[in-house]
């Protein structure tokens, strides 16, 4: 679901207007199924868009949804004492698709070399990487926390909540299974009020920031470090901004909705740590190898933290992408929250010099992010780390590479972030609340009218769609 698509709200209010005229016949005729009606009519507008995206889409996450509650079924009706095979078993299942879809090809053709071409072409499943880890986490919940099992439709709506389903937030059973358990369309005005705001901010985010950021983004250059730099902040900006905004859209909607979403960023480019980074960058995703891998390794408790670390971050590194180059990118996090962890006690570090050093080593993996190709990386970060590379000729080649239209409208650009970024860094700062100024009903004005006159006519699809 593209919401900087028109087409998405056409679908959406197109959709709820049907459900909300059939819901006043259900209301005059028998109102005793109201309840039932508001849950299966959340669930049906849930399916209809993730249909509207693509039938394989659509196909997977039922199986992946059916499958799993059908299996945690099973499990629970077994002794405890055997509980714990049945559920590897369930697990490995729940995690089968994931792996086919988006690991086959780079298992079995680049690391064991078995040349298997028809897996080469396999097309990801959207939002497959986020549900899958969604409903793990609800079955690990159920049998560790002893919870009962909800009702199917209860579930479905947990599983399948639109606004999320795609990219996130991954939430958690105690925090989305109460609602969808309680959930009743209703129309308060506070919730769309709040909610619209969230919309705009996250329009803001994608449409004018994320989008007319991927217009300058350059990324052919091997040599000429001041043009890496360049292409990895325009990278990491872009990917922030887009994946932020999908998460605030989603946040915005549910909100309309009476629902709260998790807020899955909170300003990671005003972090002075690396520590504090990941508190701020796609935090469902680090509350969850958090609780499920880095705390059943032992943690910080036990002597092996630094190598629990690695291991936590070479895997969500590959979480992100079937490729070396995404294991790279893990790796060199996993190695800024290890030596932030050993020399951050002993540095101490003013705040503006602790804030560069972290941004800096951000940019630097953003790196590995987006540059796939093996050779073209090892050649990028030799260049970055190539006293040579920084020389005045570069400098000048990387200045001739901008004409000045373009050189102009991407100095305004990144005016308007170094704004943006500032309104943030207040919102932390003096308001302990991320986006707080950036919600103001005068700056949501600015913000939007922003968008009317600088989103790109071209849609760029969300970065995140592909993971």
């Amino acid at each position: 679901m593209n919401f900087a698509e028109i087409r998405f709200w056409e679908l959406l209010i197109g959709a709820l207007v049907l459900i909300l005229a059939v819901r006043f016949l259900v209301w005059r005729l028998h109102q005793a199924s109201l309840e039932w009606f508001d849950k299966l009519a959340l669930l049906s507008l849930g399916l209809f868009l993730l249909m509207c995206v693509s039938w394989v889409t659509f196909i997977i996450y039922l199986v992946v949804a059916v499958g799993t509650y059908v299996g945690l079924a099973w499990v629970l009706r077994h002794k405890q004492m055997v509980r714990g095979r049945y559920l590897f078993v369930l697990l490995t299942l729940q995690l089968l698709p994931l792996f086919y879809y988006k690991y086959a090809n780079f298992v079995t053709n680049q690391v064991l070399g078995l040349g298997i071409y028809s897996l080469r072409g396999l097309l990801i499943p959207v939002g497959i990487s986020f549900y899958t880890f969604q409903k793990v986490a609800f079955v690990i919940d159920t049998l560790h926390l002893r919870k009962p099992m909800p009702r199917f439709l209860d579930y479905m709506n947990f599983a399948g909540f639109f606004p999320q389903i795609v990219a996130g937030p991954i939430e958690r059973r105690e925090n989305l299974l109460p609602q969808m358990e309680r959930f009743r369309f209703h129309w308060s005005k506070d919730c769309i009020n709040e909610g619209a705001g969230w919309v705009a901010l996250g329009l803001f985010f994608k449409c004018c920031l994320a989008d007319n950021l991927v217009t300058y983004f350059d990324a052919s250059s091997t040599h000429n470090a001041y043009l890496i730099w360049m292409a990895n902040l325009l990278f990491g900006l872009r990917i922030y901004y887009d994946f932020a905004g999908y998460s605030l859209i989603a946040l915005g909607v549910a909100r309309c909705l009476g629902i709260r979403l998790t807020l899955n960023f909170a300003s990671p480019y005003v972090s002075t740590s690396s520590t504090e980074f990941w508190r701020r960058w796609h935090i469902t995703l680090s509350q969850w190898f958090r609780d499920y891998l880095y705390i059943p390794l032992g943690g910080g408790r036990t002597r092996c933290w630094a190598l629990t670390i690695a291991i936590v971050f070479i895997v969500s590194g590959f979480w992100h992408g079937a490729g070396w180059n995404f294991v790279l990118w893990g790796a060199l996090h996993g190695t800024f929250l290890i030596g932030n962890r050993l020399l951050g006690p002993k540095l101490k570090l003013p705040g503006p010099a602790a804030w560069f050093l972290t941004i800096t080593g951000s940019f630097l993996a953003w790196l590995a992010f987006y540059e796939l190709r093996t050779s073209m990386l090892a050649a990028k970060l030799q260049a970055l780390f190539t006293p040579a590379a920084y020389s005045w000729a570069a400098l000048h080649e990387a200045f001739a590479r901008w004409p000045a239209a373009d050189g102009f409208g991407l100095s305004c650009l990144l005016a308007i972030i170094v704004a943006v970024l500032m309104l943030e860094w207040l919102s932390v700062r003096w308001q302990s609340q991320p986006y707080s100024l950036l919600l103001r009903p005068p700056v949501l004005v600015g913000l939007v009218g922003l968008t009317i006159l600088l989103a790109p006519e071209t849609n760029n699809g969300f970065i995140y769609f592909a993971f």
